[in-house]
């Protein structure tokens, strides 16, 4: 695959070390700032959007909140926290609220629902960083715990989504290990003139 197809030359992924952050399984009382890592993230405040955000924050609050509610067993939501060296873990704790870092979400999709067995495989979705957190090496941490976590299901490949013009994420996720497996099509793109959808894998060991 010829990297071009992925990089931007107005963009250049940083990876600091990554000492500073840590990653765990989300929680419901995370759902406020998961919300608006997530609102921030995928829908711009500017022009007429800045009046329904409000509903498009709740309704990612809410969608994100029967996710977590369901507990099912191929599903994860991981967040990465600020991690400061310089406090104590009692006070560290006490100030996590305003440290979420950003987040991550992975369950199995299905190719072929009627196939037995079933061809399913780990999908990751709604990868966010927070704007103050970005190029720190935040978004390699999570998809690297999103690996180990596919490795503990049993899966060696593991697939996302990316817009066709979202080239800092097509860069990261180039950079991470991940290629082009298909490039979705659909009319309405094609009529409308919407970025396409690019569909790409990464093999990862079971070892």
């Amino acid at each position: 695959m010829n990297p071009s197809f992925f990089s931007s030359p107005s963009h250049q992924q940083q990876t600091p070390g990554l000492s500073g952050f840590s990653i765990r399984v989300a929680a419901p009382n995370d759902l406020t700032q998961l919300a608006d890592i997530l609102a921030m993230s995928f829908h711009s405040r500017e022009g007429f959007v800045e009046w329904v955000y409000p509903v498009l924050r709740l309704g990612i609050y809410e969608d994100l909140k029967n996710r977590l509610r369901s507990k099912a067993e191929h599903y994860i939501c991981l967040v990465a926290e600020l991690v400061s060296r310089e406090e104590a873990t009692q006070n560290y704790r006490a100030h996590r609220d305003q440290r979420m870092a950003g987040t991550v979400e992975m369950a199995l999709r299905y190719r072929f629902p009627w196939q037995i067995p079933s061809s399913d495989y780990p999908y990751l979705s709604n990868l966010a960083v927070h704007p103050d957190y970005r190029r720190q090496g935040v978004a390699q941490q999570l998809l690297s715990h999103c690996e180990e976590t596919a490795r503990e299901w049993g899966f060696s490949e593991i697939y996302l989504h990316v817009l066709e013009n979202n080239h800092p994420a097509r860069q990261l996720y180039y950079q991470a290990g991940y290629r082009l497996q298909q490039v979705d099509w659909n009319w309405t793109g094609w009529l409308f003139g919407q970025p396409r959808r690019l569909f790409l894998r990464k093999q990862i060991s079971l070892s």
